[in-house]
């Protein structure tokens, strides 16, 4: 006896969900922008599982435009939802696409814990996600907790930090400077060089890293020093 349903076994709905996980990531990035381009409820479990597991960058990038393509009051729960998972690259990738959608209704959600979550790509994910949804009203206690991070990683983790301080603007001035004093060199030399970036907004992060080390070298009272010989 054939199953009453059989006939929508190779629908188009179930032939684009077999897309979006076959082995040729072509043919997912096809199945992702299908999706996208006609964007229907349905799919929106699909997409958001993909991203959990996706290794490919431009399928990835593809699947966060296409949820966006959907209503956010059925994306951002089930994005949300997808921040406590234990896999990092969900929640990097959720959290991503909560900043692409940019809905403040997701601010809640983005936790002391998420900040400073112990894999960098998804600390990365939430510090610009964070500067995104951010309301007026809690900026400084952002910067703060964005703060507390200076120092972290390499020079990449070190760039976004800084890149999302600068975003949220001159309300990170008298942070920076009291983390300019800290005992840590690294946190001193990373907290100089945003300030020179948001002072500067085309200084180049490097040699404002450059010059932020050498004047922590040289102590304070040598700082003017550096500044004359450059």
């Amino acid at each position: 006896m054939v199953p009453i349903n059989s006939r929508h076994w190779n629908s188009p709905d179930t032939r684009l969900r077999d897309a979006l996980a076959a082995g040729n990531s072509s043919t997912r990035l096809k199945a992702a922008l299908a999706i996208g381009t006609r964007p229907a409820p349905d799919f929106i479990d699909a997409l958001v599982a993909r991203c959990a597991i996706e290794p490919d960058f431009f399928v990835r990038d593809m699947l966060t435009w296409a949820l966006t393509r959907h209503p956010s009051e059925i994306t951002v729960p089930k994005l949300r939802a997808e921040l406590s998972s234990e896999r990092a690259q969900a929640r990097s990738q959720a959290l991503h696409t909560l900043s692409k959608i940019g809905d403040k209704d997701a601010w809640p959600a983005l936790t002391r814990s998420l900040l400073r979550d112990s894999d960098d790509d998804v600390a990365r994910s939430a510090w610009r996600a964070a500067v995104v949804l951010v309301p007026d009203a809690e900026k400084e206690v952002l910067a703060a907790e964005l703060a507390s991070q200076l120092g972290r990683g390499d020079r990449d983790v070190r760039l976004s930090l800084s890149r999302a301080l600068v975003a949220l603007g001159d309300v990170i001035e008298p942070i920076l400077k009291a983390a300019t004093a800290s005992h840590d060199p690294t946190v001193r030399a990373h907290a100089s060089a945003t300030r020179r970036l948001l002072h500067d907004p085309d200084a180049g992060f490097d040699l404002a890293v450059d010059e932020a080390r050498r004047v922590v070298a040289l102590g304070p009272d040598r700082k003017e020093e550096t500044r004359a010989d450059r």
